[in-house]
């Protein structure tokens, strides 16, 4: 688990194919994703947009090619924001290496890995296509 979050921060903490996975909104905007350990205790979703949420991240886990579309509230600077937003336009099934995307960003290919480490939304925001 992240360090500093316990279950009960997250909105829902749901069972993946190889773990578990826990998220917080803020209103309706999803703010963090993370990756859990298995053993980590399920916890219902807390409000009808976490079930969405919920819905659509299983969704995912059963097609790989699943298209989000979902508020989310990520913060960053605005490289990482320049970078997190080239991300999520790279189709599902398609790849794109960091030295390739850092061309077409005009930056080097550390600092879109960099940005790809700070990204708070695994999955929907994606490292690797």
């Amino acid at each position: 688990m992240r360090r500093g979050k316990r279950t009960r921060d997250f909105d829902a903490v749901i069972a993946a194919p190889f773990g578990r996975v826990g998220f917080m909104l803020e209103g309706d905007a999803i703010t963090d994703i993370s990756f859990l350990d298995k053993n980590t205790p399920l916890w219902p979703p807390r409000t009808s947009q976490a079930r969405k949420v919920a819905r659509v991240l299983r969704s995912y886990f059963g097609d790989s090619r699943y298209s989000f579309h979902l508020p989310l509230k990520l913060d960053g600077t605005p490289f990482q924001q320049r970078v997190w937003r080239a991300l999520q336009r790279i189709p599902a099934g398609r790849t794109l290496s960091y030295g390739a995307l850092a061309k077409k960003l005009d930056t080097s290919a550390r600092a879109v890995g960099n940005a790809c480490r700070a990204k708070p939304v695994p999955i929907i925001v994606p490292c690797h296509r």
